[in-house]
């Protein structure tokens, strides 16, 4: 895509004509002044399906078959992993035009995740936001501001294209989930404050908001739940984290007060992929056959087991007594599906984690093989055993679960900083460039 390049050149959109309203409410420590959102995107937020848009190239052109005929949808793997399996596909990645998804969604897949990384790459490569933001601009907005108005447009269109799926489904699935700043990732009462102002300028049913599962968002997590919020909970690497993520749900849902809980559901996003990546160099620095044997199996045996903890929690008297009013379980869902090793399969975080009543988010390499030539069956459950015999067989390598865990947590929290820091600088760059130009 075009880079950002020359806002001064642009013309303002037709309907971007409203003015910043000024706060002088104080907002979380690093969050953003969001006030002036409510009205603004209110009235923005009706998504216009242009029918004479292109659709940028991708995996699901190459796999149409209907020849432009207007015949339905060819059926894919992603249809069978839902129906068959009860596995819901969603796509990892959010850019404009929203309309992009449309494809996406006619092939299967049935909810989107937004990260840091995601918007960094989108906003910063791509003309598409530049009108939008030439006027936040003019109108005076600090570019914090203006960054998260972009981000709440999108998700608020993207919404409105997943809402059938959240109606269909009754509240489990058709998801849009947007992230707070990565920098209250240690803040739990900013994060908590963070995460009710998005959820109310986003507005929408099917919005789940992003909370790091650091141990100072553990409480923020049970606070917003409390409050009547969906959450997906991000950046799980390890079971003793994600048994804590549990209980925090668990304890919100109980918080809340409300008679009925079927409409506060809840995600939990457990990596994979970065796993291996890490493991394996620990095991190479090792160096020893039994330890070369073990890399590239920890990331699947890790979230094997992180299954079977999922099954234990969500069940027995607890949790039947939140079943009770309307409960739904916390699904897990498996992200960083994508692989890191060309050496391995390219479906090697979709294949074997296939299961009932969870997540596979997947980027476009991840999908795309999968559609391809994926197996849809029941594998997340099907070794046990041998998966616990794998966990084991680190452990007594020398390798702390834990202690993986809270490297991959930091270094998950950082990159998500770097990219945020990037794209505010990015769009400072082009603040500039239009502000000398209009001189």
């Amino acid at each position: 895509m075009a880079s950002i390049s020359n806002l001064a050149n642009l013309t303002p959109a037709a309907s971007t004509n409203s003015r910043s309203s000024s706060s002088s409410s104080v907002l979380p420590r690093s969050f953003v002044n969001l006030r002036s959102l409510n009205a603004k995107l209110s009235s923005s937020s009706h998504l216009s399906l242009r029918h004479n848009q292109q659709i940028r190239p991708s995996l699901f052109v190459r796999c149409s078959a209907s020849g432009g005929n207007g015949s339905a949808a060819k059926r894919t793997t992603l249809h069978d992993l839902y129906e068959k399996e009860g596995q819901s596909p969603w796509y990892d990645n959010l850019c404009r035009p929203v309309t992009d998804l449309l494809p996406f969604i006619a092939r299967g897949v049935r909810g989107v995740t937004s990260n840091p990384a995601i918007f960094q790459k989108a906003i910063s490569t791509s003309n598409a936001y530049n009108d939008q933001f030439r006027t936040l601009v003019e109108s005076g907005k600090d570019i914090e501001s203006a960054y998260w108005e972009l981000v709440v447009k999108d998700i608020q269109d993207a919404c409105k294209l997943f809402e059938p799926i959240y109606d269909q489904t009754e509240a489990e699935d058709g998801y849009v989930s947007v992230e707070v700043s990565p920098r209250l990732a240690d803040d739990t009462n900013g994060t908590v404050e963070a995460a009710k102002y998005l959820h109310k300028v986003v507005d929408r049913r099917n919005v789940y908001i992003k909370i790091p599962a650091t141990a100072p968002c553990i409480p923020s997590i049970r606070d917003v739940i409390a409050s009547g919020i969906s959450v997906n909970v991000t950046l799980i690497f390890s079971i003793a984290r994600y048994e804590a993520v549990i209980d925090a749900y668990l304890d919100g849902l109980e918080a809340s007060g409300l008679d009925d809980l079927s409409r506060v559901t809840s995600v939990a996003s457990f990596f994979v992929s970065r796993v291996d990546t890490l493991m394996d160099k620990m095991l190479e620095k090792i160096g020893t056959p039994e330890a070369l044997e073990l890399r590239g199996k920890a990331a699947v045996a890790q979230a094997a087991l992180a299954y079977k903890l999922y099954q234990k929690k969500f069940s027995g008297p607890r949790w039947e007594a939140l079943v009770k009013k309307g409960a739904k379980k916390q699904r897990l869902l498996w992200a960083s599906t994508s692989v890191k090793n060309p050496a391995y399969s390219d479906t090697l975080y979709v294949a074997p984690l296939i299961g009932p009543d969870t997540v596979s988010t997947m980027p476009d390499q991840a999908l795309e093989a999968f559609i391809d030539h994926g197996t849809v069956k029941r594998t997340i459950d099907a070794n046990v055993s041998e998966a616990e015999g794998i966990y084991s067989a680190l452990e007594k390598l020398g390798i702390d679960w834990n202690k993986v865990g809270e490297q991959l947590e930091e270094e998950g929290v950082d990159s998500f900083k770097k990219s945020f820091e990037s794209l505010l600088g990015t769009l400072q760059e082009k603040a500039n460039t239009l502000k000398l130009a209009s001189h």
